[in-house]
């Protein structure tokens, strides 16, 4: 199942999978940027999914081109090439951060470079920024911002809905937009660049989740909801005649226009009684497809019709593929096949049990044939076989009885495609993964299709916690939706989420520092306990019993040794247990809700935080009293760590901008608290491996250094920060955990809410030198040079690559500079982590001062993103001053 998620940490502050670099977002008036002051590699920790994708969007005029959208985590573009799916919008920042929710796509079927986003996370005061649409002309690779009047909704009731957006398909400079919350039906005549609303529209929409509901999520109005152009009634070049438009009414849910949208009247004769979810028109057979719920999704939806509308004598057919009676679902995901018209596809969404269901017509909704079918009850026969080999866990490690069945054809399947170039190909969205199958094909000629995970790239969770222990699996995560992972290699999925018990979202978990074997989780389960335990490292657990009154996760804290756990839940006071949580027992004097923490040396020293107060606990959680130290932040939205090997010494993080905010050190067990007068604003702290030479270790934090929000590590103990990510690197919100590696020198792991576990890497390999960066010395390295240039992303017109200079020599170098000439007048557009130059096809980059030194043995990389016509090929040499590189 997946639930709705909110920043609690934002709203308390409101009252790669790419080596290289992912697309980069400007507004129109471009800002100053600061870049990033080392080269860091960036990667996900592999999980593949792990969310709801609302939409999939295929382009008409070209082969292979799709892109999809997730509720929270951004927009990704398919690779074809790789079967894998490249992240859009890691450029969006901190400030910007509800921009990483996306309710709608629209992909230029004129000039497939062209890509839009409409994107914004909540239209409550959750999010306190209003949405946007974005623009592209490279596919994602880079984009343009306008900024619009009024909130989006990408993790809002009815975001399966769709699209809201859409390009004219014969004039691709008008798009339109429709807006939720009464805002309307929007247009753009100029590719997107200026919006204005479509005054004379009839119907702003009425349909609300929930009115009762104070806090504006479920009370909205989920106002217009898809926007369909019949491009038949358009020439190129001049406005498409005939646009359909969805509003959320369930007596007046679709409208048209006959003129362009000069004027527009409520579709004579339609049904009534339900929302109109999807609206796909195939024009070879003169049909408009409509998908009808009760409700707005995703999750909710029992009653449910699909209907054909005969655009030419404007009769409505009632074409579901089962009685009103028999329904107990909505239907949303819709999809023709553009290569044999009169074939439809559409999905119960929200058949939760025994699993959705998925019909096929290929008469035009005259019949109809399921995914699967009873045989004698609870057996099912299933058109389809079922392959999650590549992600094992999404069988959830259930064993469910009959019908239901493991894994699951899914839930949440309001995303429907049929690739427009390829019949046999089909991809749909989950609640938890994107599915998909290359053998369509066969559900016709009676075999058996396979459906598989399609999903590799598209990292959708969100992260609450994470762990780096000292031994074994280098990675723990705690996770929303799909509880958490133990990662023993990043580079590969794991066979599956935690379970015995398996939390729908694991808020809080911890190792015992000097007995990494043992592992406490808590989290929320709408029946059953909320505290588990691991003696290997994660790899098995066994449910603890919970204290009475517990209704949900909170945070938890093991002792050192692993001999005791302190438990702070929902619903109930602070807990502390010796053993296994057997038993429990409240703990004195820490008010509930506090946020607990544990010593990292001494087994009986625990720590607390609430409503700025901090307090200590020296015998093993039973008591606490609270520290003298004054000045820390006055709300919860805190987060602090104890060092591991030094007794006493913990660093807190947190605040909100209209009181104190930074990073605190404590050398006394919290008795007295230092702010840092180099960290302006901080949201998180964690530990990794000390840099050679170095006495302590290394530190990193998601904070605001110098006027620059970023990811920064600290190698002397926070007298001075390294940026280590860089524009192009933000993930939005960062704010909810960070660890180093123990193990590993310069190796971090963020978290990200959408966007999965993020982890990075230095070029670094010395692991040393100063927190603070270095001179910038005129380059004249000298000795062997080898160079590797990759070209990692290619579409028309545009590129992205990949150079790595390494040192072949014996003498390091203080600086360098590398020259090539591109062989087919190529033109760089971005170039991150060098300085560059370019006059006609010479180009020169530099070391910034981040990277100037490189040992030898070692090497530097950086990428660049540039355009190119006819052909694209490699440069064949390059030259670093006067010394020829080995080229490969």
């Amino acid at each position: 199942m997946r639930r709705k998620r909110i920043l609690t940490a934002v709203l308390a502050l409101a009252a790669g999978l790419l080596a290289g670099s992912p697309p980069a977002l400007a507004t129109d008036a471009a800002p100053g940027t600061a870049p990033a002051a080392e080269s860091y590699t960036w990667k996900n920790a592999r999980i593949d999914g792990g969310g709801f994708v609302p939409g999939i969007v295929f382009n008409r005029k070209e082969k292979n081109l799709a892109y999809a959208r997730t509720d929270i985590g951004g927009a990704y573009r398919w690779q074809e090439s790789g079967k894998t799916w490249t992240p859009l919008l890691d450029s969006v920042g901190w400030a910007d951060w509800g921009h990483t929710g996306v309710v709608s796509l629209a992909s230029d079927s004129v000039d497939p470079d062209k890509v839009y986003a409409a994107v914004g996370t909540y239209t409550n005061s959750w999010d306190p920024g209003n949405g946007a649409v974005l623009r592209s002309g490279d596919r994602g690779a880079s984009w343009q911002k306008t900024d619009l009047p009024f909130k989006l909704g990408g993790n809002m009731p009815g975001r399966g809905m769709g699209e809201r957006l859409a390009v004219d398909p014969n004039r691709n400079s008008v798009l339109y937009l429709g807006a939720p919350s009464g805002k309307g039906l929007w247009r753009s005549t100029d590719s997107g660049v200026t919006w204005s609303q479509v005054t004379n529209f009839p119907n702003v929409g009425n349909y609300v989740q929930d009115p009762s509901d104070t806090s504006g999520y479920a009370s909205d109005n989920q106002g217009i909801v898809w926007v369909t152009f019949d491009e038949s009634t358009g020439t190129s070049g001049t406005a498409t005649k005939t646009v359909y438009v969805g509003v959320a009414d369930k007596d007046n849910a679709v409208y048209r226009s006959t003129d362009a949208g000069a004027t527009w009247s409520r579709l004579a004769g339609q049904p009534t009684g339900y929302l109109a979810h999807k609206g796909v028109l195939d024009t070879a057979n003169g049909y408009l497809y409509i998908a009808y719920s009760d409700k707005g999704g995703p999750y909710d939806g029992g009653k449910g019709r699909l209907w054909r509308y005969a655009t030419a004598t404007g009769t409505w057919t009632d074409i579901s593929p089962v009685a009103e009676a028999d329904t107990y679902y909505g239907f949303s995901g819709l999809t023709v096949d553009r290569q044999k018209p009169g074939t439809v596809m559409a999905t119960a969404y929200s058949s939760w049990w025994p699993d959705t269901q998925i019909f096929r017509s290929t008469d035009s909704g005259g019949t109809w044939t399921k995914a699967w079918d009873y045989t004698s009850y609870p057996n099912r026969s299933n058109r389809y076989t079922m392959d999650v080999s590549s992600s094992p866990w999404l069988t959830w490690g259930a064993n469910p009885s009959p019908p239901e069945q493991t894994p699951k054809l899914g839930w949440m399947t309001e995303a429907l495609e049929i690739d427009p170039f390829n019949s046999s190909r089909m991809m749909y969205g989950t609640g938890a993964t994107i599915y998909g199958t290359e053998n369509l094909a066969n559900w016709d000629s009676g075999g058996q299709f396979t459906v598989r995970p399609m999903v590799q790239g598209l990292e959708e969770t969100a992260v609450n916690d994470l762990a780096s222990p000292p031994a074994g699996a280098p990675l723990l995560s705690a996770l929303g939706d799909v509880g958490g992972f133990r990662h023993t290699d990043l580079t590969k999925v794991p066979s599956m989420m935690f379970t015995s018990p398996n939390f729908t979202t694991t808020t809080s978990l911890d190792y015992a520092e000097t007995n990494p074997d043992t592992v406490v989780r808590v989290g929320n389960l709408d029946s059953g306990p909320h505290v588990a335990f691991s003696t290997d490292n994660g790899a098995n657990w066994f449910a603890g019993t919970d204290p009475s009154g517990v209704s949900g996760g909170g945070t938890v804290a093991a002792a050192a040794d692993g001999s005791r756990f302190v438990w702070s839940p929902a619903g109930a006071g602070v807990q502390y247990t010796t053993g296994f949580g057997s038993s429990w027992s409240a703990s004195g004097g820490l008010p509930s809700g506090a946020i607990v923490e544990s010593d990292r040396v001494d087994p009986k020293t625990f720590y607390g935080f609430k409503s700025g107060k901090f307090y200590v606990s020296s015998d093993g959680g039973a008591t606490f009293t609270a520290s003298s130290a004054s000045g820390l932040p006055s709300g919860d939205s805190v987060r602090f760590k104890a060092l591991p090997g030094a007794k006493g010494d913990v660093w807190l993080a947190g605040g909100a901008s209209d009181g104190a905010y930074g990073l605190w050190h404590s050398t006394d067990s919290g008795a007295t608290f230092t702010k840092l007068s180099t960290v302006e604003q901080a949201d998180t702290i964690g530990f990794g491996k000390a840099a050679t030479g170095a006495s302590y270790q290394t530190l990193y934090t998601s904070a605001k250094i110098a006027g620059v929000r970023g990811i920064f590590r600290s190698t002397d103990k926070g007298a001075t920060w390294t940026r280590i990510n860089d524009d192009a690197h933000q993930w939005g919100w960062t704010g909810a955990a960070i660890t180093g590696d123990p193990r590993i020198y310069g190796r971090v792991y963020v978290s990200t809410n959408g966007r999965g576990v993020v982890y990075g890497d230095t070029s670094d390999t010395s692991g040393g030198g100063s927190g603070g960066g270095g001179t910038d010395p005129t380059p004249t390295p000298t000795g062997a040079c080898a160079v590797t240039y990759t070209i990692t992303n290619q579409w028309s017109g545009g590129f992205q690559a990949d150079v790595k200079l390494a040192n072949t020599g014996t003498s390091a170098w203080s600086g360098w500079s590398l020259g090539w000439s591109f062989p087919n007048g190529q033109t760089i557009s971005q170039l991150w982590n060098a300085g560059y130059t370019q006059s006609g096809s010479a180009v020169t980059a530099k070391n910034v001062t981040w990277n100037a030194n490189v040992a030898a043995g070692s090497s530097v990389s950086f990428g660049f993103t540039g355009s190119w016509s006819g052909s694209n090929a490699k440069p064949a040499a390059f030259t670093l001053g006067d010394q020829s590189c080995t080229v490969s």
